[in-house]
């Protein structure tokens, strides 16, 4: 499930804190942003936002993200135009594989369409892309941009393990499925925006394992309304919470406390992220606009 789409009983957490970069705020880009993705039933912000050129495929890509993604499909408007499209694809691509967990009844129909994703990476690399419009994008971008297959390759075999619907036994666990989906996409964002820099590596990584953290809080109560918990086991038990507690929705002392372990967890990572906020190149900036943390 996109983060976008989810509620949260706790109210939205956010990553981005006021004043952490001494630019000022890029209030016209997100206004921009914005006027973009207004006026979606006449095509005008479809068009606007793809470009002159764009094709029935990249405008599926832009029209999954705008209602399974909106924060990406917000933040993807804002890269360069160069970019742009690949942007849509990769994010595409990740809502595609995101919305299998939900949208099958048996683990093995999972399964057989993470095996069609995993084929369709190798057809890429082959110049053979299947007849998909997602695939197609996809296949564009990595042309243009020359994008690392290992990271694509992560991301579906995580979001594979991810399947078994078991909760994370400890944050550790949380936070590698985080470094494998949310920061292996920030390595193909940086990748397109054309940037190669260890410390944006790093930053990358830091982030996407807060964005990581902070979905699986938000997803909560959706997960809860599905008989489903995957916050941290050890958090819980070192706070005396069970899954019970949170599937009635509770919010007592104890409740509260799990809560806030696991923000701050990636509290954490978002300060070693800011850490390396000199040292990053600016053109690499807008692939961390959806956390705020580098505008």
């Amino acid at each position: 499930m996109a983060a976008s789409t989810l509620g949260s009983a706790w109210g939205p957490l956010r990553l981005g804190v006021p004043g952490l970069c001494c630019r000022r705020p890029l209030r016209g880009l997100w206004a921009r942003a914005w006027r973009l993705s207004e006026p979606v039933a006449s095509g005008r912000s479809v068009a606007a936002a793809s470009g002159p050129g764009a094709s029935g495929t990249d405008r599926y890509c832009l029209e999954l993200l705008r209602k399974r993604d909106y924060e990406g499909y917000l933040c993807s408007l804002l890269l360069p135009a160069e970019s742009r499209s690949s942007a849509f694809a990769l994010r595409a691509f990740n809502v595609e594989l995101a919305q299998i967990k939900d949208s099958v009844s048996e683990k093995t129909i999972g399964l057989m369409r993470m095996q069609f994703w995993k084929k369709t990476v190798d057809d890429i690399y082959g110049d053979n892309p299947p007849h998909q419009p997602v695939a197609i994008e996809l296949w564009k971008a990595v042309r243009r941009h020359n994008l690392t297959k290992r990271w694509l390759m992560k991301i579906i075999d995580e979001r594979e393990k991810n399947l078994d619907d078991k909760a994370y036994r400890n944050i550790q666990e949380l936070e590698n499925y985080a470094e494998n989906t949310q920061s292996s996409l920030l390595y193909l964002t940086l990748e397109i925006l054309g940037v190669k820099d260890l410390h944006a590596d790093h930053a990358a990584s830091h982030i996407g394992k807060a964005q990581g953290i902070v979905t699986c809080l938000r997803a909560t109560p959706y997960h809860g309304s599905r008989r489903r918990v995957f916050l941290p086991m050890d958090i819980c038990m070192l706070h005396g919470v069970s899954q019970e507690d949170f599937l009635q929705r509770r919010q007592d002392r104890n409740v509260r406390d799990v809560v806030y372990d696991v923000a701050s967890q990636a509290h954490l990572h978002l300060k070693h992220a800011r850490s390396f906020h000199r040292s990053v190149p600016v053109r690499a900036f807008p692939a961390f606009l959806q956390t705020g943390g580098f505008c």
